[in-house]
């Protein structure tokens, strides 16, 4: 029996603890899929989107969940309609603006990772400004990734040793998988236990390529704005009931 959302504040009881994903990563799809079906412009899948995204952060607080990454905006999104980049942009702002006082009550440590140079100014401006504020927090991970693309952070990452070998800096033999790690977008950050994709599709979209390389992977036909925390406690359960051998027997 799918349990009541409202009753699901704290954790379920048929979810254990200790057997939570540290960190769960979530594909964020079908925003323009939900606003269609009720002749909605687009827009409003993705503002009602942004209401699930809160409420699934604080369902990884209250169920103690240690970290989130959502992906936000990939490299690949620009070449959507410009009206609905622009509302993205301005809707991301906005957000951050509002929501930064309610995350340093909530003690949560909000990162953005990707080509975040290419952003309009002011946003920019006011994502360093919400990871300034909160980089002291000592709460949940919050991950954005925003202007993101798996295969362009590779691709920096080796421009950066690269670069580093060309100085002296670094020895080719040095180069091992830790060393890789630490010029990723996502250094410091652990991989994701788990990653969650809705809509349906069965492809992870240039997503964290390097880092979900032993993820445990849940695919839901749900849309993102009807995601809730009964699905969630859905991905949970099926995650507990798998056996994780990182490539061993």
């Amino acid at each position: 029996m799918t349990p009541n959302p409202t009753l699901l504040r704290e954790l379920p009881a048929d979810l254990e603890r200790e057997r939570l994903p540290k960190h769960v990563a979530v594909i964020m799809d079908g925003n323009g899929r939900w606003a269609k079906k009720r002749g909605l412009p687009r827009i409003m899948g993705h503002r009602r989107g942004v209401d699930v995204l809160k409420d699934i952060l604080r369902c990884c607080k209250d169920w103690g969940v240690q970290a989130l990454t959502a992906y936000a905006f990939s490299t690949e999104n620009w070449g959507r309609p410009v009206e609905e980049v622009d509302f993205l942009m301005t809707l991301f702002e906005r957000v951050l603006r509002q929501e930064l006082q309610e995350m340093m009550e909530e003690n949560v440590r909000i990162h953005f990772v990707g080509n975040l140079h290419a952003l309009p100014k002011s946003l920019q401006l006011e994502i360093e400004r919400s990871m300034e504020e909160t980089r002291h927090n000592q709460g949940i991970q919050f991950t954005v990734a925003t202007n993101y693309g798996g295969r362009q952070e590779i691709l920096q990452a080796c421009r950066s040793i690269a670069h580093k070998v060309q100085q002296g800096l670094i020895q080719p033999d040095e180069i091992d998988e830790r060393l890789f790690e630490r010029h990723l977008y996502t250094a410091g950050i652990s991989d994701p236990d788990l990653m969650i994709r809705t809509s349906g599709e069965m492809r992870i979209s240039n997503f964290l390529l390097w880092q979900v390389a032993y993820a445990e992977l849940y695919v839901t036909d749900t849309l993102w704005p009807d995601f809730d925390r009964a699905e969630f406690h859905r991905a949970l359960c099926a995650y507990q009931q798998r056996e994780r051998r990182f490539g061993k027997v």
